[in-house]
């Protein structure tokens, strides 16, 4: 019979016992698949099996080479011991790996454990290279005069309480920003040229940018040394070596920047154009501000690249122990160039001046990339804590004037002397 056919169950009266009779199958039976709860399954982490798993074939490839370097094979070197050693690793932990899991998750995990030896060995060699520098030039980093003099009066044998870079940190500072200011407007016009306009120009220019990228920079160094200081008559200065640093920085902004704003939805370009605004409008106020964090990327790109450039700086700007704050007239160093001067010298109390200079340079660096950040500011469409907080406030005082009684009609009478 069908299950309309089917005769309706009998209802229990409450407080009587279930009719006697054998157990039905179903009662005991687990529920179906469907009906059982669902269970959360834990996606990424690192588990008990994946820890012992790289442990054991770090250190069994580790034991192995070891072996076969020290005792079998005639091998030495560190680096080719280490190389040896990641290579049996992985290797290693595949194997390990085919013991206990399919396939394609032994792949997936081989494949997040090259990333994650990758991005610690990047960590350690950045690690390394500041350690180094630090320990090698903080005997004269400890010293306030390192960076309140300059080397006007140091001859090479002075102490390390004499002298300092101070010259060079504010020669730095004037090229870098006078290269800055050259090259970022120019940068950014191109890459608005190229992704916006376009046209039969935009593909020689794009071409043009490609190049200067793989500009060697003795060679930017050279054409304004042959333009600015042999052709037109200009002196060494730090206005002439600003020039050459910006002829490294600028295509590497135009690079960067054409990038981030082919990435702004061309959607907001159609609501602008909808809404009546103008090309050079919708660029102004739509895609630049939207690709504003991306394009402060490429500004501090274009920066760290011309920040530790030296032979541009040697032919155009020359080199002076005194400090020279303009940098129209007269040789003005910079700090790569006084680290390049000092570290070759044979005596103890200049090479640690060197390294003091670039950890000073580090130290520059890592300002100017906090400081791009912060200009960058926040996200298109994403407010900052002040307009969240006003936001706040004017909603409170709506929730307020809501919430509040009104007064009565007589009252607001007398208030108002009405009678």
């Amino acid at each position: 019979m069908t299950t309309l056919d089917k005769p309706p169950a009998e209802a229990l009266v409450p407080g009587s016992a279930p009719a006697p009779g054998p157990t039905p199958a179903s009662a005991t039976a687990p529920p179906p698949e469907h009906q059982r709860p669902e269970q959360k399954l834990k996606l990424g982490g690192v588990t008990r099996e994946d820890f012992f798993t790289i442990l054991g074939a770090g250190a069994g490839s580790l034991g192995l080479i070891w072996v076969l370097f020290e005792r079998v094979l005639p091998f030495s070197g560190v680096l080719g011991f280490l190389i040896c050693w990641y290579v049996l690793f992985l290797t290693g932990y595949y194997m390990l790996g085919r013991l206990q899991w399919g396939g394609p998750m032994v792949r997936e995990r081989l494949v997040s454990v090259v990333a994650w030896t990758s991005g610690l060995l990047v960590v350690g060699l950045i690690a390394d290279q500041i350690g180094y520098v630090t320990s090698r030039g903080w005997e004269a980093a400890q010293h306030v005069n390192f960076f309140t003099e300059s080397m006007e009066k140091t001859a090479s044998l002075s102490p390390i309480t004499s002298g300092g870079a101070f010259h060079a940190i504010v020669g730095s500072l004037e090229q870098l920003g006078l290269a800055t200011l050259f090259a970022v407007p120019l940068g950014i016009a191109a890459a608005v040229f190229m992704s916006e306009i376009g046209g039969r120009m935009a593909r020689p220019v794009r071409t043009l940018v490609e190049a200067m990228t793989a500009l060697p920079s003795i060679v930017a160094g050279l054409f304004i040394f042959g333009v600015i200081i042999l052709t037109l008559g200009f002196d060494r200065s730090g206005f002439a070596a600003s020039l050459a640093l910006t002829v490294m920085m600028m295509p590497i902004v135009t690079r960067a920047a054409e990038v981030v704003i082919r990435l702004v939805p061309g959607t907001l370009r159609e609501a602008s154009y909808a809404l009546g605004g103008s090309q050079w409008r919708t660029v102004w106020n739509v895609v630049l501000p939207t690709a504003r964090r991306g394009l402060m990327t490429a500004v501090v790109l274009g920066m760290a690249r011309a920040v530790g450039e030296t032979s541009p700086v040697l032919l155009t700007a020359g080199f002076t122990s005194r400090f020279n704050a303009n940098p129209l007239e007269g040789p003005q160093t910079s700090l790569p160039l006084y680290i390049w001067s000092y570290v070759k010298l044979p005596y103890d109390a200049m090479i640690a001046r060197g390294f003091a200079a670039a950890l000073t340079l580090m130290a520059v660096v890592l300002i100017l990339f906090v400081t791009a950040r912060i200009l960058g500011g926040r996200a298109a469409g994403e407010m900052s804590r002040r307009q969240k907080r006003k936001l706040a406030r004017a909603a409170r005082a709506a929730a307020r004037a809501a919430a509040a009684p009104e007064a009565p009609t007589g009252h607001l009478a007398v208030a108002t002397g009405e009678h």
